[in-house]
């Protein structure tokens, strides 16, 4: 009797475990949305830009300065970023500025880098 009552607190156990365990596992939708999030930051120079724009709003020129590329690969790089939901653009005139809206898309890319610093 009493293996019988262990076998079934076992059954239970290991039932509740692999109900728990699913539960933790993102479904295909959520993990697709943060394997592309985590793609914008698989470019070096989507980095850089990504690295100027914290904290800041900038245009496309100031941008390729900054970050050493063309005009051309910046607005490419950044309408990645746009279609992705990370940088968010502004019309003044005829300049367009950039920035990083969301705090999560910041504190996200602080927290790799203090990742990369700090070995």
């Amino acid at each position: 009797m009493i293996t019988f009552i262990i076998q079934i607190i076992e059954y239970i156990f290991n039932y509740l475990s692999k109900k728990k365990m699913k539960s933790l596992i993102l479904d295909e939708h959520t993990a697709a949305h943060v394997a592309e999030l985590f793609s914008a930051f698989s470019d070096t120079s989507r980095v850089r830009i990504l690295s100027a724009l914290v904290g800041q709003e900038l245009n496309v020129t100031t941008l390729a300065e900054l970050v050493g590329v063309t005009d051309s690969a910046i607005s490419h790089h950044l309408r990645s970023l746009r279609q992705m939901h990370i940088v968010k653009s502004r019309r003044d005139g005829k300049e367009v500025f950039y920035r990083i809206e969301d705090e999560h898309i910041i504190a996200l890319f602080q927290q790799g880098v203090k990742h990369v610093q700090d070995g």
